[in-house]
């Protein structure tokens, strides 16, 4: 038995604890990088998740600028087929914050282009049952309009968003936490380690009931317990895999100084609220 079965075999057994991932980026085609990173396949990353503990992950294709992401998420949800990944579809828009003159200006005269998400496309997205929410980097994409934003609304499935310096707490209230779908911040809204924005962050959960936090990247033993004795209802765990190894993201979250009640939720109770198909009866490793 290799050291990363010996890990698995570790949580199962000595912690108990089922593991779940909402921040997984799969290429839509194997052996193709994430910005620059290694190459990694759909079965590489299964095995990591499996040797990790984790029995189920929200995959997405990664980032690109300027793209449709119609064939990379149609890639993710064909090779999510028969192994443990729930496929999201990425989406992205036209519009800046545009607090100033310039960005209200140029949110004015913008246009959806063929390769920026329709409000039809999110229908067909969430009327598809290969895809089961959305993900949305507004550093490089941008963000909705008001009538795609609509849509999200009406069909209610959660929104994963990548929050940083480039998409800070402030400006995710203003234009998403307001809106009916559950959406899930990125990082602790702090990427890429930010301390100031993520303590902002922790603090807007007081004021949003159906917002929530993923703990990808986040290498903060006090904002990550503090995050969870506050509010031990809205975190989830998120690896950042394949950029950041499986193994590394939980044994994080397993060393803090926690109940092992809040351990369970962060690691999967709390997602399987919100994103019906981490439940248990959809584990593959079983």
């Amino acid at each position: 038995m290799d050291r990363r079965e010996t890990f698995r075999k570790m949580l199962e057994l000595e912690h108990g604890f089922r593991v779940v991932d909402v921040s997984t980026r799969l290429p839509p085609t194997d052996g193709s990088g994430d910005h620059g990173g290694r190459p990694m396949t759909a079965e590489r990353l299964e095995r990591e998740m499996h040797q990790a503990g984790i029995t189920r992950s929200v995959v997405f294709p990664p980032s690109l600028a300027g793209t449709s992401y119609l064939a990379p998420n149609n890639g993710v949800a064909r090779r999510s087929v028969d192994r443990p990944f729930v496929a999201f579809a990425r989406i992205n828009g036209t519009q800046t914050p545009g607090r100033n003159a310039t960005g209200r200006l140029r949110n004015a005269v913008s246009s959806r282009e063929e390769s920026h998400t329709s409000p039809e496309d999110i229908e067909k997205y969430a009327y598809d049952d290969r895809f089961h929410g959305f993900v949305l980097d507004p550093a490089v994409d941008d963000y909705p309009d008001d009538d795609v934003l609509a849509a999200l609304d009406d069909v209610g499935l959660p929104v994963i968003v990548r929050g940083g310096v480039d998409a800070p707490p402030g400006t995710l209230a203003d234009i998403l936490l307001e809106r009916s779908f559950p959406v899930v911040v990125g990082s602790f809204g702090g990427y890429p380690l930010d301390r100031s924005l993520m303590t902002e962050m922790i603090d807007l959960l007081a004021e949003y009931d159906d917002c929530y936090l993923e703990t990808s990247f986040v290498r903060y033993r006090d904002h990550l317990e503090r995050a969870l004795m506050e509010h031990p209802d809205r975190v989830f765990f998120g690896s950042g895999a394949p950029a950041c190894h499986p193994n590394v993201a939980v044994m994080e979250i397993l060393t803090l100084d926690v109940s092992e009640d809040l351990l369970r939720r962060a690691f999967s109770k709390n997602a399987c609220r919100v994103i019906d198909p981490l439940a248990p009866d959809g584990d593959y490793w079983r």
